[in-house]
């Protein structure tokens, strides 16, 4: 290695860790602030909140070393054109694109490294933090209640829609289906509103529901009887339960069960996962398709060649309705009342599978989603390496234009730019999610509009010019509004030849 690729090198690298350091300890402090109230209150020793920090910070891997890269390179090569250091690289004939080769190869591994950072280390953490998190959350049952979905809580699933309050102890409208011995859905419980108590005795804690109903179906002992069997309907204005602690102050964190999520798998997992879910999905929406024709006597309306147009004084062929004895008659513009149960029938059931399809597209769309969260968790594994790689381009030749150093001008370029990056990124992502675009564009759609963008750049910085040439916008304009002026003047001189 020559001594100027040692030097660019060293200086380079200074400011990369010292970036990264800085941007990783923000980051991680502001995870700290997001999951604080997963902390509070619930007896948690130092040792596992630093471990948690440390499983979720593989996480922020993605979104800071991009960032990093972005930053030093701008800092290093804008610091080396205002020291006037390029200048003296030229005058020696080292060109731009020399004084880039050594970080150019760096990146280049760095890259490859990066691939293997989110096809291993990732996945880990991810694995690592995902099951510590849920055995925490089972330390206080406050905490494992989520809004808007079913929490499996001791003896209970209960749904409530807000939390509020200290320590979210304040619940509204919540449903509870209480577990009975034979493991049988039998109580449902509906309030409008909850409180979570401590219990005075005991590893108790008191659910105390206001202004509800309690739904209760009377077991009986034959199936007769049991399709027979009365609802027991109760009215309360309050209701207290008690809700064993025991089983969750007994947690152990270190236990790993949670093993299935996409962003624990490795490429070949993934695509494993990827291939299985594609057949299965596949599978599924041919079976739906082939059971609805077959329900739906789809073969005999394909089957008919012409039309059946109907006018106000039409009668109805008795093919159609050959059940009836009477064909189906308009008088006067109006339906005979004689057959119209055959109208509503036809309109119950056209609704009905309207209603089946509208819910069919929805549970398909949830597996379409899982199948492309899943390719752009695959997609993203690659990615990073090359955003690593274009990123620095970008910013070494902007730091060599704008010829700037130091934390002011390079640091709000190198914002705007890594949010721009990050946001198209971000939308890609969320648009392919639902097959807006296929997993492939939306992943890697950032890189597509930055790739041409770093080589234009770099092109600019090497020739000694300027981020864009403002002399075709000037000049145009300038031509543009002399050409204005002369014609102006042409039509006033002809107007005046015809007056005179």
């Amino acid at each position: 290695m020559k001594i100027l690729d040692r030097y660019i090198l060293t200086s380079y690298l200074s400011r990369l860790a010292s970036v990264f350091l800085i941007l990783m300890l923000i980051f991680i402090i502001q995870t700290f602030w997001l999951f604080i109230d997963e902390f509070a209150g619930k007896g948690i020793d130092a040792e596992i909140i630093f471990k948690f920090l440390l499983y979720y910070s593989p996480k922020l891997y993605p979104l800071v070393l991009p960032l990093s890269v972005l930053l030093a390179s701008i800092m290093t090569y804008g610091d080396f054109a205002e020291n006037y250091e390029f200048a003296a690289m030229k005058s020696t004939g080292i060109s731009l694109q020399r004084a880039l080769l050594g970080l150019i190869v760096f990146h280049f591994f760095l890259g490859i490294g990066s691939y293997y950072f989110s096809n291993h280390v990732i996945p880990y953490g991810e694995f690592k933090y995902f099951n510590l998190r849920r055995n925490m959350a089972k330390l206080k049952p406050a905490l494992a209640i989520t809004e808007g979905i079913f929490n499996d809580l001791g003896a209970m699933n209960i749904k409530v829609e807000r939390k509020y309050g200290e320590n979210n102890r304040f619940l509204e409208n919540i449903i509870i289906h209480e577990k009975t011995p034979d493991n049988k859905n039998r109580i449902v419980i509906k309030a409008e509103r909850g409180e979570l108590k401590s219990a005075k005795i005991g590893q108790q804690l008191q659910l105390v529901l206001f202004d509800g109903n309690r739904y209760e179906e009377v077991q009986t002992k034959t199936p007769e009887e049991q399709r027979k069997a009365p609802h027991a309907k109760v009215s309360f204005k309050e209701y207290i339960m008690n809700i064993d602690l025991s089983q969750f102050n007994n947690v152990d964190l270190g236990e790993e069960k949670y093993t299935s999520t996409y962003r624990m798998q490795k490429v070949t997992e993934l695509i494993e996962s990827i291939d299985s879910l594609e057949i299965k999905f596949k599978e599924q929406r041919e079976i739906y398709a082939n059971n609805f024709i077959k329900s739906n006597a789809y073969d005999n309306i394909k089957s008919l060649k012409n039309p059946i147009v109907l006018d106000a004084d039409s009668i109805v062929p008795d093919s159609i309705f050959a059940q009836y004895s009477n064909p189906l008659k308009f008088i006067g513009g109006k339906l005979s009342t004689r057959h119209s149960q055959v109208i509503q029938s036809a309109e119950s059931n056209l609704l009905s599978l309207m209603r089946n399809l509208d819910t069919k597209k929805r549970l398909f769309f949830i597996d379409q989603k899982r199948i492309n969260l899943h390719k752009n968790t695959y997609h993203e594994k690659f990615t990073l390496g090359f955003s690593v790689f274009f990123l620095f381009l970008i910013g070494a030749s902007i730091g060599a234009i704008i010829r700037k150093g130091g934390l002011g001008l390079p640091m709000v370029l190198a914002i705007i730019i890594f949010l721009t990056y990050h946001y198209i990124g971000l939308f890609g992502r969320n648009a392919s999610e639902d097959n807006s675009l296929t997993p492939f564009l939306g992943s890697w759609l950032s890189l597509l509009i930055i790739a041409p963008l770093a080589l234009y750049f770099t092109k600019r910085a090497s020739t000694d010019k300027g981020l864009v040439n403002y002399d075709y916008v000037v000049v145009g304009l300038q031509n543009f509004i002399s050409s204005i002026k002369n014609t102006t003047l042409a039509v006033r001189n002809k107007l005046w030849e015809k007056i005179n």
